[in-house]
């Protein structure tokens, strides 16, 4: 029963997450990219070109679009996948076209920087949640997988290159090189938010420390700072002498602490400090 009762409960999160995320995805799609001649990324990107190329529904082409490719990719993408991708494609495609075509919201904005950018905004969120709902919004998925796995391509890499397609795109379909270059803001911006979404934003830095004195270092940073981290031995890059690197993990406000803990011990040593993007285990949540 318990097993049972864990799958449902992860079925229902993932149903919520997509349900949101399609509505989210919709409304940024009619709110702010269509009225404006703003392109975002992937299918829908795809859809926005062709419905005013042919007049067409913008959540019609996406079905079209994305019906043929989920049959193409459906051994890459697995059973579970498939369904609940479909699923999100459907609803968020009827989303479109009833907030487009039935109720006929007005735009919330006729500012092409602002649309390109809260268009980006909700979009990005509304896709994030999609992910993680361990569905996916269009095809693009799909291509980057079958092409991935046929060639030395990665599929951030083909991904990449079909918003690029659809950012030039944009330009020859619009006649205007400057809705092509709000179109590039508008996909960076979601891309943005699907990686805040997926990852959560980067309340904490990892640091790592390279120094001859790793105990004293490392007492300090216990004392002043009570973080839990990993110290790894190794030489430098001439052989000369025995290096340590402490590797650790700090919250944001705390980083000039451990800077200063740093200078004022062992003023040889060198910290790298990067964000942390995503964070698992013991003492960072699940």
């Amino acid at each position: 029963m318990t097993i049972r009762s864990d799958r449902f409960l992860t079925e229902l999160k993932n149903s919520i997450y997509l349900v949101l995320g399609c509505v989210l995805l919709a409304a940024g799609v009619v709110l702010f990219l269509i009225p404006n001649k703003i392109a975002t990324g992937g299918t829908p990107g795809v859809a926005i070109l062709l419905h005013f190329l042919t007049g067409l529904p913008v959540g019609g082409l996406m079905v079209a679009i994305n019906a043929p490719l989920l049959l193409a990719g459906f051994k890459y993408l697995g059973k579970a996948f498939t369904l609940r991708t479909a699923a999100a494609i459907l609803l968020s495609a009827l989303l479109v076209d009833l907030f487009a075509e039935v109720l006929q919201l007005q735009p919330l904005s006729h500012n092409t920087l602002l649309a390109a950018l809260y268009g980006g905004i909700v979009v990005g969120v509304g896709i994030g949640l999609i992910l993680r709902g361990n569905a996916s919004s269009g095809g693009s998925t799909v291509i980057a997988k079958i092409v991935s796995s046929r060639c030395r391509f990665k599929a951030g890499q083909v991904i990449l290159s079909i918003d690029a397609l659809i950012i030039l795109s944009s330009g020859l379909v619009f006649l205007d090189i400057d809705r092509a270059l709000w179109s590039l803001i508008s996909i960076y911006v979601t891309t943005k938010c699907i990686d805040m979404i997926l990852t959560g934003a980067p309340l904490e830095k990892v640091a790592h420390i390279g120094t001859y004195e790793p105990e004293l270092i490392r007492q300090k940073i216990i004392d002043g700072l009570g973080e839990h981290g990993t110290i790894l031995h190794g030489t430098d890059l001439c052989r000369e002498k025995e290096r340590a690197v402490i590797f650790v993990t700090v919250e944001v406000p705390k980083i000039n602490l451990l800077r200063d803990i740093i200078k004022q011990n062992d003023p040889e040593a060198f910290m790298v400090v990067m964000d942390a993007a995503e964070l698992l285990g013991r003492g960072h949540g699940g």
